[in-house]
């Protein structure tokens, strides 16, 4: 869960650049999207379970929680995700990104206490995410059909099976004490409600702007996840279509 809410963090911050463009509806095929159907009832639920639970909490948080106590729960939960970003690194052969998420983790950590502070982004050592989907990529592994997972949102094999792996990937899976599974539920929900309460504006011009938000969000979460995959830079070869 907390992968999936990376990437949908991520998805917010690459519609918003772009603009947020209206887009109409295009050739499933042009699209990767041969089960176009099913992919948009499932987005419809999603949209209806955000626009019923996860908005109405989103909006709560941000009233209830002072800003700098939400930054703290940002940071603490992304400094919980450096481990993974780490082992990723290492399978990507990206030695000099290791490093660099190693010492983020390393700082944020001791001098941040537990995180709560992202004391390594002040020392001027900026962050970055990555994961087992980019991995699988890396080594030319294809992207598969065009999904929407329940919940999850926006997705293809490769990056759905990368999410499981990322599970292993990340140490707390293996940490057991008491109550462990309801601190695993906790943790990815205030993940998602992290996510959530941060584009609150840039979800809703989104909607507004958007002639179809299902081919919206489709192409532009293939556009963001091929620049992921060539370090930040757009796949100029192999853009979607609009």
């Amino acid at each position: 869960m907390l992968d999936r809410a990376r990437a949908f963090g991520a998805l917010m911050i690459a519609l918003a650049a772009t603009g947020c463009a209206s887009t109409q509806t295009t050739d499933s095929t042009d699209q990767n999207d041969p089960y176009e159907s099913f992919n948009r009832q499932v987005f419809s639920m999603n949209l209806s379970l955000d626009n019923n639970v996860a908005l109405p909490i989103a909006k709560f948080y941000v009233r209830a929680v002072p800003e700098p106590a939400r930054d703290g729960v940002h940071n603490f939960l992304s400094n919980l995700n450096e481990p993974s970003t780490f082992a990723n690194d290492i399978l990507e052969g990206e030695v000099s990104r290791a490093c660099t998420t190693l010492g983020r983790f390393t700082i944020n950590t001791t001098i941040g206490m537990a995180g709560l502070v992202d004391a390594a982004t002040k020392f001027g050592i900026d962050g970055h995410t990555t994961d087992f989907g980019e991995t699988l990529a890396v080594y030319g592994a294809g992207e598969g059909p065009y999904l929407v997972l329940p919940v999850l949102g926006p997705s293809n094999p490769r990056d759905a099976a990368g999410d499981l792996v990322d599970v292993g990937l990340d140490p707390t899976t293996y940490i057991s004490f008491r109550s462990s599974i309801y601190w695993m539920l906790a943790r990815g929900t205030l993940a998602v409600v992290d996510v959530r309460a941060r584009n609150i504006g840039t979800i809703a011009e989104i909607e507004r702007s958007s002639v179809d938000l299902y081919a919206t969000e489709r192409s532009l979460y293939r556009q963001h996840r091929n620049a992921e995959i060539h370090g930040g830079k757009p796949d100029l070869q192999n853009l979607p279509k609009m």
